[in-house]
């Protein structure tokens, strides 16, 4: 079967994706259990692309319940060089209004529970995670959202805390007071993973509150996430159509060296069964 390069994970509310032809489901077995649902694969304008709901069809799965490194090695293991991750987030700037959409371009990890890396066990690497979105994806999606006719916003520092339950006020203000942009539940360890397996990764942040901060508007509940991310899903549609013929063959980034100087163990001392476990990872570097 051909690669599939791109694919679209798709956050709270998105749970398939439109405008696929020649669909398949596939389900990936992976070292780290089941991902959060079969892998669609399908063609949008000429190119294979997989699509994951990341909390599962029928929203089974908490932020802290989504089995990340599974989803992220599934992927690796299509081939996959380029994630798209569509996120409900709720904005901490006035400017930025629900509906709008942020391209956020740094991460705050709030989060407390989560594995965070494939790593260990045996073998150690320290990637460089100075820019945790990759920057030509970024500029990409954002041209991309333009195109289609949505507000968007490039730049941002999304936190991510743990959730399930969303802020209380208090939590709230103090997020705004470091200046954070945007406040969501699922980046990490998601990014983070993605780079380790050396793939472009961005986030499509769809504004769908003001959290609880704002004195004037109503607090955040689940109606009405799902309310403005439904308003926006035929956004979402025309952005990754948009973003397809965007994409070269080449990626002008570092991404896809991640791990070249990023191994810090000695090879010799590399349990061969951890080498087995993230082979589609690690195999270009440890054969």
């Amino acid at each position: 079967m051909p690669e599939v390069r791109l694919a679209v994970i798709g956050g709270s509310g998105i749970y398939n994706m439109e405008g696929l032809t020649d669909v398949e489901e596939r389900r990936v077995a992976t070292p780290f259990g089941d991902p959060s649902d079969s892998l669609v694969i399908g063609r949008l304008a000429g190119t294979r692309v997989a699509f994951l709901p990341r909390h599962g069809r029928g929203h089974r799965l908490t932020p802290t319940e989504v089995p990340y490194r599974a989803n992220i090695w599934a992927l690796k293991s299509l081939g996959v060089e380029r994630i798209i991750s569509i996120s409900a987030c709720g904005s901490m700037k006035e400017t930025y209004a629900p509906r709008h959409i942020v391209i956020p371009d740094q991460i705050y990890d709030n989060t407390k529970k989560r594995t965070l890396s494939f790593f260990g066990d045996g073998l150690v690497a320290h990637i460089s995670f100075a820019e945790p979105f990759c920057p030509h994806l970024r500029q990409v999606l954002y041209q991309a959202v333009q195109q289609a006719g949505g507000i968007v916003h490039m730049g941002g520092t999304f936190v991510t805390i743990e959730g399930p339950r969303f802020s209380t006020r208090a939590e709230s203000r103090i997020y705004r007071s470091w200046g954070v942009d945007i406040i969501g539940m699922t980046a990490v360890p998601e990014a983070q993973l993605a780079r380790e397996a050396e793939i472009c990764y961005a986030t499509m942040a769809h504004i769908t509150d003001y959290d609880v901060w704002h004195d004037t508007e109503e607090a955040v509940n689940v109606q009405m996430l799902i309310d403005n991310l439904t308003a926006n899903a035929a956004l979402t549609k025309r952005a990754i159509a948009k973003l397809v013929p965007l994409l070269t063959e080449d990626r002008p980034c570092d991404c896809g060296q991640t791990l070249a100087t990023a191994i810090i163990t000695r090879r010799d001392l590399i349990p061969q069964g951890k080498i087995e476990q993230i082979r589609p990872i690690v195999g270009k570097y440890l054969g």
